[in-house]
C-alpha cells in the first residue's frame, strides 16, 4: 500500500516528535470518539499543542478549525502542520521547548 501525501506529513511530524522526546497520542476519529478533533495531542515540557496534518492546499474543516479554535482559547497551541511549513516545524518544536 503506497503512503498517502497526508501519512508522508504525519509520518514527519512524528518523527520530529520523537527526536524532541515529546509525548503525543493520535486519537482515532471514529463514530465513537470525537469527529474533528487534531491528529496529534501532545505536551511538551507542560504546554499542550495541537496539530492538524494536512497534506497540499488542503485545510482543515469547519468542525476541526472549531477544535483548534477551542484549544486556544482554553490556553493551548493548535497548529496546522502542511507541506507549506514542514521544514519549519521542528524549530517551532525548539521554540516551545523554551
Amino acid at each position: 500500500m503506497a503512503a498517502t501525501p497526508e501519512s508522508k506529513v504525519k509520518a514527519h511530524i512524528k518523527e520530529v516528535l520523537k527526536k524532541h522526546n515529546v509525548y503525543f497520542v493520535m486519537p482515532i476519529g471514529t463514530g465513537y470518539g470525537n469527529s474533528g478533533v487534531p491528529d496529534f495531542l501532545c505536551c511538551i515540557d507542560g504546554k499542550f499543542l495541537a496539530i492538524e496534518a494536512k497534506a497540499g492546499s488542503n485545510k482543515p474543516t469547519a468542525l476541526q478549525r472549531k477544535h483548534l479554535s477551542d484549544i486556544m482559547d482554553a490556553g493551548g497551541i493548535a497548529m496546522v502542520v502542511n507541506d507549506e511549513n514542514i521544514n519549519s516545524f521542528d524549530g517551532f518544536i525548539l521554540l516551545i521547548k523554551d
